[in-house]
């Protein structure tokens, strides 16, 4: 009975699959297989998978009822067993533990809705039912089923009708974020409505924009990261090299001025604790953004591996966009005078020390022919005449040449770069204000801007006359005084005292700005702009209106209908005025300042449109 099973069971099983036939048909040519399997194989062609018959059409199948009850005789005799394909599936299960998760697949596979027994092969979204490949059949033949759409088997067809009209969810509007069925779509008439697939294309565009927008930040959040770590490292180097200096200068005087030591040393170790705080801080910033950048990119991965159009589209809902800025690296400075004060001061006080134990104690007539200086610190004043490079002026603050420095070097201890020496001032130092053109052209000059401080969206031409904003950034070399922030530019020249005056012509743009500044205005943030702060003043155009600034206070100025403009600064009066230059010659507004360290002519342009010339010949 053993043998007659097996052989019986052996002319039951389909040559294709290898397993009992499943839904048996007969094709004309008498060979026997599975619909499903048959199904399969005649995707390019209509030819018999055991003899190679060819057929010029698709022969009509229909379900043999004699087979498919000798499959079942057959599966009664073996004791209800599954299936030989299920059968070597459970033990292949046994053997590799990857097939679990394919019989776990298999249990939930949907059934089909006619039956109730076979798994649906597809589920029609017409007739809102999933069906068996035997119950496909009208699907697949009948003409009248043409229209219907078919998809893979879906087991949340419920899910997918709407709540309020029973309908297939077939819509997605865009303006509301949600599915819709046709009734719901009447009341989207106003609204951005799409198919299904439509929307989770446009969907999809945008995810995978943004998905390059965080990739793109995560990016620019590690770039910035660098560059803080190599800021913090230069500004640590120089930190060490300060303390270094103020240690050797503390131990010649030691047993003399411990104390002072003490104090210095805390000084700066606090000014170097707030400064690896503030590097700290911005850290842990940037890492906190670019995890939330990390964050919103996985998100958007899973979600763009979504292959169902309604889950994708209901995850992309609830997804929210993230809206976070681009990374910023703030401004990070320490407190460069403090290490220079409390080093100076050392340096003095141990010269001074080494002076009075040289020479002793200055006889009472030693002192009265000692000339006092007014108005200068006494420390200062003894580091001056310590110093050799230390710079010497004549009589009238000029400069006087430096003879240890015959190289034209500069020394380390002038904060001005190279090229901001200092124009010669006429030798009257008070004189009444000018009240016409001929008298301000008296005290003229011709300047020439400094591309080392120029933004590199600054353009400059015409030998260093002509200034504006470029398109596109400059390929200038990076350098410490360059303006990072603002659109600006100082000139070459610095003026220490005297009377100066110089013209500006103004073009197109409503957005621009001249004045003067100290070499010591900020590079980096909003306060390096011109008269946002206390070293610069300035008189600009914002959208037109004329304004006056200085320490981040406006002045609303009547706007002059004129393009040349005229600045007058007077360095030991302490004042500097603006006037407007055409027919005829009208203050504009006046800054009244005591100017503690060299002014550099500045400017400020915004617009692409505006252009600033320096005026070189000057005509009464």
């Amino acid at each position: 009975m053993a043998q007659s099973l097996e052989e019986m069971i052996e002319e039951l099983t389909c040559s294709i699959c290898l397993s009992l036939f499943s839904t048996p048909v007969t094709i004309p040519c008498g060979h026997n297989f599975c619909s499903q399997c048959l199904e399969l194989s005649w995707k390019e062609s209509y030819t018999c998978p055991q003899c190679r018959f060819s057929f010029s059409t698709k022969p009509e199948l229909r379900k043999n009822t004699l087979l498919s009850n000798l499959v079942s005789m057959a599966q009664a005799a073996q004791g209800d067993e599954v299936t030989g394909d299920q059968e070597q599936q459970e033990e292949k299960s046994n053997e590799e533990p990857e097939e679990e998760e394919e019989e776990l697949v298999r249990e939930q596979t949907v059934m089909c809705d006619s039956c109730r027994k076979n798994p649906a092969s597809r589920t029609c979204l017409t007739c809102m039912a999933s069906f068996c490949q035997d119950h496909l059949l009208p699907h697949l033949e009948n003409p009248t089923f043409s229209d219907h759409q078919l998809s893979l088997p879906l087991g949340d067809l419920q899910q997918r009708k709407c709540m309020e009209h029973n309908k297939l969810m077939d819509h997605y509007c865009w303006d509301h974020g949600k599915c819709i069925c046709c009734y719901c779509a009447l009341n989207h008439k106003p609204c951005q409505t799409y198919t299904l697939e439509e929307g989770k294309k446009k969907k999809e565009l945008l995810y995978i924009n943004l998905l390059r927008s965080l990739d793109q930040k995560i990016e620019r959040a590690g770039n910035t990261a660098e560059d803080v770590c190599y800021e913090q490292r230069k500004a640590t180097e120089s930190v060490k090299k300060k303390k270094e200096l103020l240690e050797a200068e503390f131990e010649e005087i030691k047993s003399l001025i411990e104390e002072e030591q003490r104090n210095a040393r805390s000084k700066i170790e606090e000014e170097e604790k707030k400064l690896s705080n503030k590097f700290n801080f911005t850290h842990n910033v940037l890492s906190k953004k670019k995890n939330e950048f990390e964050s919103m990119r996985n998100k958007v991965q899973s979600l763009l591996q979504e292959q169902d159009d309604l889950q994708f589209l209901k995850r992309a809902t609830k997804l929210k966009d993230a809206t976070s800025k681009d990374p910023y690296k703030p401004k990070i400075d320490f407190d460069e005078k403090l290490l220079n004060s409390m080093y100076k001061n050392a340096a003095s006080l141990r010269d001074m020390i080494k002076y009075k134990l040289t020479h002793g104690e200055e006889t009472p007539e030693m002192k009265s022919k000692r000339t006092p200086e007014p108005e200068q610190d006494r420390t200062l004043a003894y580091i001056e005449w310590k110093l050799p490079f230390t710079k010497k002026t004549n009589e009238d603050g000029h400069e006087k040449p430096n003879k240890k420095n015959k190289q034209g070097g500069t020394p380390a201890s002038d904060p001005h770069p190279p090229d901001a020496k200092p124009r010669r001032a006429p030798r009257s130092t008070s004189v009444a204000p000018p009240d016409s053109r001929e008298q301000l052209l008296k005290y003229a000059e011709r300047l020439a801007a400094n591309f080392h401080t120029a933004h590199k969206k600054v353009f400059i031409s015409e030998r260093f006359t002509k200034m504006g904003v470029s398109e596109t950034p400059q390929n200038y070399p990076d350098n410490p005084h360059r303006f990072v922030s603002c659109s600006q530019v100082l000139c070459h020249q610095a003026f220490r005292g005297g009377i100066h005056y110089w013209e500006v012509e103004k073009e197109g743009g409503n957005f621009s700005g001249f004045g003067v500044a100290y070499q010591s205005i900020a590079r980096f943030g909003t306060e390096s702009r011109l008269g946002r702060n206390k070293v610069s003043w300035c008189i600009e155009w914002c959208n037109g209106k004329l304004q006056a600034w200085h320490d981040d206070k406006q002045t609303d100025l009547t706007t002059p209908n004129a393009s040349k403009y005229g600045v007058l600064l007077n360095c030991d009066d302490g004042y500097v005025a603006f006037f407007c230059v055409g027919k005829k010659c009208s203050q504009i507004y006046k800054f009244n300042a005591r100017f503690t360290e060299p002014v550099y002519p500045a400017f400020w342009m915004f617009s692409s449109k505006t252009v600033l010339t320096l005026c070189q010949s000057y005509e009464p």
